[in-house]
């Protein structure tokens, strides 16, 4: 039998070796990391980490490294490690950088990193609220989806045909697709399965509706990754009914696998998340299996001419 081609189109790589700053892992612990206790994850995870993670019947054909957060005053620092350890390691095979978007020097920032091949986009995380019982206290806040200031950056993004890597709690996808309309040819790909942190039925309820907002939009896709919540503990079934409620959602084409390891290894081995998406697959959409796993991080994320020809199937 052979071996199904693999892009992982969400991971982290960090050395812990001064080549990059984190401050959330090398300083003080942050407290509202929305995991709890990440002590485990303090410490390196490179490409050599991540192939051990891959279960056999797979060959990991190709990654999407997205920002993890580091010392934001030099935001190129990371893409350009990162392009580094691409030459030496062969992976990421391409990457999702951040930028400031109200502040004056985004436009630099993004120019300096765009010199990288493997720069695909931004993730950019808004303003938003830890939970929806405090939903209105960000609105219009600086920094926030209502932030005119703020969402200049999205427009930035539209004029270099860059993506938006969105990263929201559900209970602002709604407000997420309405900041859309002003950039309609914006290519987005929601991270986390669009963080249905609350799974109370209000909560889903409320999810779904922000979900059929976003997937209304053609050029919003979606990774099935991270279902952690610190609202409830993990339970594997109740997740691959939400993997599969997407999946169904957004549809097969719009749907690419992740891992977000190392940080999902808190909760569940690289293994079990990637049999819980095939489930998901098989569940929702049993044809679409080599398009999820596979082709539509590839197209979505422009991955042609950086994945080696062999690995495209």
């Amino acid at each position: 039998m052979s071996e199904q081609a693999l892009i992982d189109s969400h991971h982290h790589f960090w050395a812990l070796d001064g080549s990059v700053h984190y401050p959330w892992l090398e300083d003080d612990v942050d407290g509202h990391f929305f995991l709890g206790d990440y002590s485990r994850i303090r410490q390196p995870f490179l490409p050599t980490d991540l192939l051990h993670q891959i279960p056999a019947g797979y060959r990991l054909a190709g990654t999407v490294h997205c920002e993890a957060e580091s010392a934001r005053g030099e935001p190129d620092v990371e893409t350009e490690w990162l392009t580094r350890l691409a030459k030496e390691q062969e992976l990421p095979s391409a990457l999702v950088g951040w930028v400031a978007f109200a502040d004056a020097a985004c436009e630099a920032q993004l120019e300096r990193q765009m010199r990288s091949a493997l720069f695909r986009g931004v993730r950019a995380k808004p303003v938003t609220a830890a939970r929806p019982d405090q939903y209105e206290s960000t609105l219009g806040a600086s920094g926030s989806l209502q932030d005119t200031g703020w969402t200049r950056g999205l427009r930035m993004l539209e004029e270099r045909d860059l993506s938006w890597d969105l990263r929201v709690p559900a209970w602002h996808l709604a407000d997420a697709a309405r900041v859309l309309e002003e950039t309609p040819a914006l290519r987005v790909i929601l991270n986390h399965t669009g963080l249905p942190w609350d799974r109370s039925e209000p909560g889903l309820a409320h999810w779904r509706e922000g979900m059929r907002a976003l997937a209304a939009n053609p050029n919003v896709a979606v990774k099935l990754s991270e279902l952690g919540s610190p609202m409830v503990t993990w339970h594997e079934q109740r997740n691959i009914d939400v993997l599969a409620e997407a999946i169904n959602i957004f549809g097969a084409k719009r749907c690419i696998f992740a891992s977000n390891f190392p940080v999902t290894g808190l909760n569940v081995s690289y293994a079990t998340w990637l049999a819980m998406v095939e489930q998901a697959i098989a569940d929702a959409a049993p044809d679409a299996r080599q398009a999820i796993l596979h082709d539509n991080a590839v197209r979505i994320y422009r991955l042609a001419g950086t994945v080696p020809a062999s690995h495209i199937l």
